[in-house]
């Protein structure tokens, strides 16, 4: 299918379910990239799994009720994001293990409560895949309004995310409000992959979570850079493989994954500073004896200014 021809079909009456994908899916892409990059600064890739687990029975629970997914979905993730935070302060039981106990457990829950409704085993598939149709248009203002909920909040609080990322225990002794700061960062990832379950599906959210701000990573050195090109490779992820999607009939989210996987493995092997080919290429060149580039350190957050990551 040519491009021309996916636009003709975006502007298809008919197929009026298309730019109602479409537009979830950069949206909750473009949100995706920008939370993805505290979640990659911390190392708490878990945690977003976690949150795509435990959505799983407000799912469940708004589907039984002919009610909004994005609504039930967040209220079961920030249920669960608020116990683990809260769970995670007793330092006898690390945070990992806390967010391994709570991902089986509310995973376990939707499928109890989904085994218990009309047509299981196809709702089941469009939770854990996803779908492009029957997106209903308070779905897509939903959406938009959390996205837009969450960017705010995140530009709020950046030099307060960034300093609690980069070191916790820094961020403590400068007075920062470190609960509080996890609590709301956890809020924001799960409002993230709820936004976005409708088009990627339960499996692979978190891919849209982490690989967009993986590969930004590998691209750039400082952080507000990172943070454009996250919701950039997010949100062109989303556009290619829905056009891809829709030309040759294969599942969206997978899709949509798959084309944000290709830029990350581009950027692993061709990224300016840290590609592999890249430093290969720069070890043959650089003179015998020649010591590396020093790595700049990590800086704190305490000012408004870009800092290196």
């Amino acid at each position: 299918m040519s491009i021309t021809d996916f636009l003709t079909d975006l502007l298809n009456p008919d197929l009026a379910f298309l730019p109602k994908a479409l537009a979830i899916a950069v949206m909750s892409s473009i949100v995706c990239g920008v939370v993805g990059c505290y979640v990659v600064l911390r190392g708490m890739a878990f945690i977003g799994d976690a949150v795509a687990h435990a959505v799983f029975p407000g799912l469940a629970v708004a589907f039984v009720l002919q009610g909004s997914l994005v609504l039930g979905g967040a209220v079961a993730g920030v249920a669960t994001a608020l116990l683990i935070a809260i769970f995670s302060q007793n330092r006898r039981v690390k945070e990992d293990s806390l967010i391994g106990v709570f991902l089986v457990a509310t995973f376990a829950l939707g499928i109890v409560i989904i085994s218990q409704a009309p047509g299981y085993a196809g709702s089941l598939q469009q939770f854990l895949f996803g779908s492009i149709t029957g997106i209903p248009d308070r779905d897509l203002y939903l959406v938009g309004f959390t996205g837009l909920v969450i960017l705010g909040l995140v530009f709020a609080l950046h030099k307060e995310f960034v300093a609690v990322c980069l070191d916790r225990e820094m961020a403590r002794s400068m007075g920062l409000p470190v609960f509080w700061l996890d609590i709301v960062l956890y809020v924001l990832v799960t409002l993230a992959v709820v936004i976005s379950l409708q088009t990627i599906g339960n499996i692979l959210v978190l891919a849209l979570l982490i690989t967009p701000a993986a590969a930004a990573r590998l691209l750039t050195d400082r952080l507000g850079v990172m943070m454009l090109l996250a919701p950039t490779i997010g949100g062109t992820s989303a556009l290619v493989g829905l056009y891809l999607s829709w030309s040759y009939d294969t599942p969206v989210g997978g899709t949509i994954v798959l084309v944000a996987t290709v830029v990350f493995l581009a950027a692993w092997l061709f990224a300016p500073r840290h590609g592999l080919l890249t430093k290969r290429r720069m070890r043959i060149q650089r003179p015998t004896g020649e010591a590396e580039p020093a790595i700049r350190p990590a800086a704190a957050a305490v000012n408004g200014h870009d800092h290196p990551v």
